[in-house]
């Protein structure tokens, strides 16, 4: 069994021992092997953001950088993670569905509503879970579904990938690249003498 990485982050300490304490109930209760990891601000998550969390349980109202804000910078590193709002208003959770959330909790949460959502969840990432990739460059690390890559071009003696979302610079050679991606239909094909572009096989069929 694959293990789940939830992070929690929420600046009320208490709620986050609550928090855990459910979740590790969850876990001993369903034989699910989950890591938790705890952030206590926005800012913190997003400095130090591990693109292996496949779940984020997210307050909104924080001191430093709320819910909102911290939701927004994650998803330009990563279109894929999970986001649940936690809330004491439901107007706020509600603005959230714009960062893709899976859904939004009003506290304080109970066991019941916890195994619910969890539950919910996992059945929907199991489905849809697709391959991706890490890239790693000046700006940060950012994980890419490899769903949302159209192409990658040669810029400037880099790489430039062009996603769904936003374009990404990688320091790997058109080589490395190619090898990763091949696996996942990707081919690489001369577009003149001084590009190279690894693309989709369908889009040059």
């Amino acid at each position: 069994m694959i293990m789940l990485h939830i992070a929690i982050c929420d600046d009320e300490t208490e709620f986050v021992t609550h928090l855990t304490n459910l979740i590790q109930q969850y876990a001993a209760e369903t034989g699910e092997k989950i890591k938790i990891t705890a952030y206590y601000d926005g800012m913190e998550l997003v400095e130090r953001y591990d693109t292996s969390i496949d779940l984020m349980f997210l307050d909104i109202q924080m001191r430093l950088l709320d819910g909102l804000h911290t939701a927004q910078r994650i998803r330009e590193r990563d279109g894929n993670v999970g986001i649940i709002f936690l809330t004491t208003l439901t107007q706020y959770g509600l603005e959230g569905y714009q960062y893709q959330a899976a859904d939004y909790i009003i506290k304080p949460i109970k066991y019941v509503r916890l195994k619910a959502e969890l539950n919910q969840w996992l059945k929907k990432h199991r489905q849809d879970n697709s391959p991706s990739m890490i890239v790693v460059n000046d700006s940060g690390k950012y994980k890419i579904a490899l769903k949302s890559l159209r192409y990658v071009e040669t810029f400037n003696r880099k790489l430039l990938l062009h996603t769904e979302q936003e374009n990404i610079i990688s320091y790997k050679s058109m080589k490395e690249l190619e090898q990763e991606l091949s696996q996942a239909g990707f081919a690489r094909t001369g577009i003149c003498r001084s590009v190279s572009v690894l693309c989709y096989d369908d889009l040059f069929q």
